[in-house]
């Protein structure tokens, strides 16, 4: 026997959103000098809302705002400082439903992802950080290390809030101040997280939102009294930036893209490695920086692998972002779609196999179905760029060596996954992959006491854990 999902709709009621945002400086709403622009729902092309964007006079009110606010704020003690860090991870689980709904509807993610990962990360971040901001002295980083000062901070649209939380929580902890810029298509939450910092009674000026698009985060992170860079996104734009910033005083991370390689042996446990399969590469509309875009599977396997991995594809459920059952939601802009489009259609010119379940997908929005490509080489485009949407190429090996050959032939190095019964093995590859995180028997797991981040093209630096403090502190090890 069949059975159908009945619609199960989350109710928009709990969010209110405005017709119109301001920037959010020195502790208050104002209005920009810029012209505005909308963002809208990418599951129905609605307008949501019209928001102000920052020229460079408000970026410059906004770093002057948190340059004042930095004297007071890196002087008071680490513990009265983790004290509002608590308060806000409290008010953001407190407002955890109305914060997934809008992430879902801003940006077109599954509303069971952002209400079961993005919010509850968000605020363990926040938690975590809130811990380390009264013993900064064992960071490694010497006895008595001290905060950089502004943070410009400049953060993608796939992960809106949860990319806020993993720049804030630890730039707040170590006593900076911080001018944020959110994605021009997903800027909602994070003027919703200016609330919240409203509701915490942060000081004024110790963050500061400017919302834009590109020439915004340029004046941010050109801006000659931001001490400290941090930024998440194409890699593209983190090349552009570090060109800017050559010649400053200026600490900068970058977290840009991937390629990562999920590597599955003839010994892995096949129902478990499909489902990380799966988790890799569709989880969030694969709008994911470490997705597991690049499947390599052992030859003696291969064929069981996407048997399987296709008769799972077949059961996930695309549409309405707001509706629990869905497991792929929209892509986030017209101009993203696009370019998942144009690649898909270079790897059927290349000659390599398209493959996706008979789907509906909406009439409006913007949607692209899960999608396997098979008969895959390491000279497909397919293969060597980032994608960035729902679409997985698969390639063979038949020994170990041959894996971590083709796994680290990519400029990326952001994350890498291994499935196999061996634990031995498991190390050997975690061993030679050159990747700045290995999953064993798993893929997209984060935790925020665990660094990540990445090698070559995938930038450097790292967010989370101790190591993560180290981005945001001048000291000495």
């Amino acid at each position: 026997m069949a059975f159908e999902y009945a619609p199960a709709p989350e109710s928009r009621a709990i969010v209110d959103i405005k017709a119109s945002y301001g920037l959010f400086i020195d502790g208050e709403f104002v209005d920009g000098h810029g012209s505005s622009f909308k963002t809208i729902n990418p599951a129905t092309e609605e307008t949501l809302a019209e928001v102000a964007e920052a020229d460079a006079a408000d970026v410059d009110r906004a770093v002057r705002a948190a340059r004042r606010a930095f004297r007071g704020w890196s002087r008071m003690p680490g513990k009265e400082r983790a004290k509002y860090l608590f308060r806000i991870a409290r008010i953001i689980q407190e407002r955890g439903r109305e914060l997934a709904v809008l992430e879902s509807i801003d940006n077109g993610k599954p509303i069971k992802e952002s209400r079961d990962v993005d919010v509850p990360q968000v605020a363990a971040n926040f938690f975590y950080f809130a811990g380390w901001a009264d013993k900064l002295e064992y960071a490694g980083l010497g006895p008595d290390p001290q905060p950089h000062g502004v943070a410009g901070q400049v953060i993608p649209w796939n992960f809106p809030l949860l990319m806020l939380a993993w720049k804030v929580a630890p730039a707040l902890a170590c006593g900076n101040t911080v001018v944020l810029k959110p994605a021009e298509t997903t800027p909602l939450t994070a003027l919703l997280f200016a609330e919240i910092c409203q509701q915490a009674d942060l000081p004024p000026g110790v963050v500061n939102i400017v919302t834009g698009a590109g020439a915004t985060g340029h004046a941010v992170v050109s801006h000659p009294d931001v001490d400290k860079v941090a930024f998440t996104g194409s890699t593209e734009v983190g090349k552009a930036i570090a060109r800017a910033v050559a010649g400053s005083e200026k600490k900068v991370t970058l977290e840009l893209g991937g390629k990562a390689a999920n590597i599955v042996f003839d010994d892995a446990p096949i129902d478990q490695a499909v489902e990380g399969i799966v988790s890799g590469i569709f989880f969030n509309q694969g709008h994911v920086c470490c997705a597991g875009s690049r499947l390599l599977v052992q030859e003696s396997v291969a064929e069981e692998v996407l048997g399987r991995l296709k008769r799972r594809m077949s059961t996930l459920r695309i549409g309405d972002p707001l509706d629990k059952n869905t497991d792929i939601g929209a892509i986030n802009s017209a101009e993203q779609l696009g370019r998942i489009r144009e690649l898909a259609e270079i790897g059927d010119s290349e000659g390599a196999e398209r493959w996706s379940p008979s789907c509906d997908l909406p009439s409006s929005g913007f949607w692209f179905p899960p999608t396997v490509f098979t008969g895959v080489t390491q000279a497909h485009r397919i293969a060597r760029e980032e994608i960035f949407g729902p679409v997985l190429s698969v390639l063979t090996f038949r020994t170990p060596s041959e894996a971590v050959e083709k796994a680290n032939n990519t400029p990326y190095g952001l994350s890498a996954g291994v499935w196999t019964d061996k634990g031995s093995r498991i190390l050997h590859m975690a061993s030679h992959l050159r990747a700045g995180v290995v999953w064993a028997n798993t893929f997209n797991k984060f935790d925020p006491a665990s660094p990540f981040g990445g090698y070559k093209e995938s930038g450097y630096g790292r967010e989370g854990g101790r190591q993560g403090l180290a981005s945001y502190l001048k000291g000495e090890i």
